[in-house]
C-alpha cells in the first residue's frame, strides 16, 4: 500500500514538473528516476522496447501538435546524438546514454506546454525516458544495442507527431 501511494505522489510530481513549477522539476526528476529504477524490476524487455505509446496518442486529425521551441531543440539534439555516436562499449553506451538524459532532462525543465499537447508530450516521454534509464544501466552490449535502436525509434517518432 505505502509503495503505491509512493509511486503515485512521485508520478504526481513529475507530470506537474514542467516550467509552472521551476524550482521543484530537479526533484521531480530525481523522484521519476527513484520510480524508474523500481519500474524496471518488474518490466519485461519487450515492454520496454514496446513503442505502444503511439496508441495512446490523441492527435487531431492528423494535425501535428506544436511543440515549444526548447522541446524540438532537446529531441533535435537527441536525433543527433544518436545519428552521430557509434558506441561499441557498454561504457560507450552509458555515455551516450548519459549524453541523451541530459537532453531529457532540458526537455522536461523547459517545458512550457499546456493542454492535450501537453498531455501527448508525456505520451511521448515517458517510454523514452524509461529507455534512457535503461540505458544508463545496460550491462551488455546486445541488449545496449536494442535500447537505443528503440530510442531512436521514439526520437523519431516525435516529427510525426509535434512541430
Amino acid at each position: 500500500m505505502k509503495k503505491t501511494i509512493l509511486m503515485t505522489a512521485m508520478l504526481s510530481a513529475f507530470l506537474f514538473s514542467c516550467k509552472d513549477n521551476k524550482t521543484t522539476s530537479k526533484e521531480a526528476q530525481d523522484e521519476h528516476q527513484t520510480e524508474n529504477v523500481m519500474h524496471h524490476e518488474h518490466e519485461s524487455n519487450d515492454e520496454l522496447l514496446s513503442n505502444a505509446w503511439i496508441n495512446e496518442m490523441q492527435i487531431e486529425e492528423g494535425k501535428k501538435w506544436e511543440a515549444n521551441l526548447e522541446t524540438t531543440l532537446g529531441v533535435n539534439k537527441m536525433a543527433e546524438i544518436l545519428a552521430n555516436h557509434n558506441p561499441q562499449t557498454v561504457e560507450e553506451y552509458h555515455d551516450m546514454a548519459e549524453a541523451l538524459n541530459e537532453q531529457k532532462n532540458y526537455v522536461i525543465q523547459e517545458c512550457t506546454m499546456t493542454g492535450p499537447s501537453h498531455d501527448d508530450l508525456h505520451i511521448f516521454l515517458h517510454p523514452l525516458i524509461d529507455k534512457i534509464d535503461a540505458l544508463l544501466n545496460v550491462e551488455s552490449v546486445a541488449n545496449a544495442k536494442a535500447i537505443t535502436e528503440s530510442i531512436n525509434d521514439n526520437v523519431q517518432e516525435y516529427y510525426n507527431y509535434f512541430k
